[in-house]
Formats: C-alpha cells, sequence, structure tokens
C-alpha cells in the first residue's frame, strides 16, 4: 500500500516562513507527479503547486513568488517552502501524488490527511 505522511504546519505570524514535506512509503515504482493542495476552514480543495519531474512546476496566482515546490526524487519526499504567510494562507495543506505501484501499472492518485498552518498575529 502507498502511504503519504506530511509533516511542517503550526502556527506562525503573518511575515513567517514554514516548509511542508511529505513523504511517500509502501509499494513504489514510479511517482509521475505531485501536488500540494490546501482547504481552508469551510471552504473547498484548492490548488496551491504541483511539480512534475525535478524542475516543471506550477502554481496557484495567490503564493506564486511566495511559495516554492520541490522534490527529492530518489527519497519519495516533496517539499513546499513558504514565505511571507498570509492570514488567508491558513488551511489544512494536504499532499498529492500519482503514483505507479509497478511497471505494469498505471499511475493513482494517493492523498495525504493534511498538516494544518494556521497564520495569524
Amino acid at each position: 500500500q502507498v502511504h503519504l505522511m506530511e509533516s511542517g504546519g503550526g502556527l506562525v505570524q503573518p511575515g513567517d516562513s514554514l516548509r511542508l514535506s511529505c513523504v511517500v512509503s509502501g509499494s513504489i515504482f514510479s511517482i509521475n507527479a505531485m501536488g500540494w493542495y490546501r482547504q481552508p476552514p469551510g471552504k473547498g480543495r484548492e490548488l496551491v503547486a504541483t511539480i512534475a519531474g525535478s524542475r516543471t512546476t506550477t502554481y496557484a496566482g495567490s503564493v506564486k513568488g511566495r511559495f516554492t515546490i520541490s522534490r527529492d526524487i530518489a527519497n519519495n519526499t516533496m517539499y513546499l517552502q513558504m514565505n511571507s504567510l498570509k492570514p488567508e494562507d491558513t488551511a489544512v495543506y494536504i499532499c498529492n501524488a500519482a503514483v505507479r505501484v509497478s511497471s505494469a501499472s498505471y499511475a493513482i492518485d494517493y492523498w495525504g490527511k493534511g498538516t494544518l498552518v494556521t497564520v495569524s498575529s
């Protein structure tokens, strides 16, 4: 089975920084792409950033220039460096990965349980 585990969330003040991590474990042949989503209180899930390979990235307009997504392919780990945090960044941040479990399988999406980021003065 494939499991995703996020870490690094917490309570910070506006302007502070945090770095989130997501580790994928289990039966992994390859991870085609990964991404970070977030769910603000009382709202739906929204895309934050994605990464395919080690360099191809996309960002939501609200975080572009402040957040940086990266990954360590060898260790099945993804990061989200969050700078200049704003109160509107408050959300549960959720890890997503498109994982192939064998050479004979296609990639399917797996999700973590999320880590809470609270930005408040």
